[in-house]
């Protein structure tokens, strides 16, 4: 069981395999655990905090330290500029300082204000002060709304 929105997604049988429809890359992929966590996550975004489709991706590519990585979902301003970066993993998988490594790794690339984590049940975002060099812990995942505009 996750702790998100309910929701119906769309699943079909492709040759013994599930497979879920990801509205935003607009194709059926493999029903895995963390996709199953993300295709919740998204819609919560879409559905519940005033996300725009058109301004998040899912599976982006990036370089970290030369080698190719991909990002789970980022959010973008209007500009085209990271926002916020979603790391997911599946139900069972606790949230750990690792998670929280991994996703700091892909951002010294993207340098997004926002950083996120869920595992469906669990979820942690946090704002980024550069300057600082520090970070705060906020209660929740901010409206869509409040998130770009805090950043223009």
């Amino acid at each position: 069981m996750i702790n998100l929105p309910a929701f119906s997604p769309q699943i079909r049988d492709f040759s013994g395999k599930k497979l879920i429809f990801d509205r935003l890359r607009k194709k059926y992929v493999a029903l895995t655990p963390e996709e199953w966590v993300r295709q919740h996550f998204v819609n919560y975004l879409l559905t519940c905090k005033h996300y725009p489709a058109g301004r998040i991706g899912n599976e982006i590519s990036l370089k970290y330290n030369g080698l190719k990585k991909r990002c789970d979902t980022v959010v973008y301003d209007h500009f085209g500029h990271p926002l916020m970066l979603v790391e997911y993993k599946a139900s069972t998988t606790a949230i750990s300082q690792e998670v929280f490594d991994q996703i700091a790794r892909y951002n010294l690339t993207m340098r997004a204000p926002y950083l996120a984590v869920s595992n469906g049940i669990r979820h942690y975002c946090c704002q980024m002060n550069y300057g600082e060099g520090t970070y705060c812990l906020l209660n929740e995942i901010p409206d869509y709304p409040e998130l770009a505009g805090k950043n223009n």
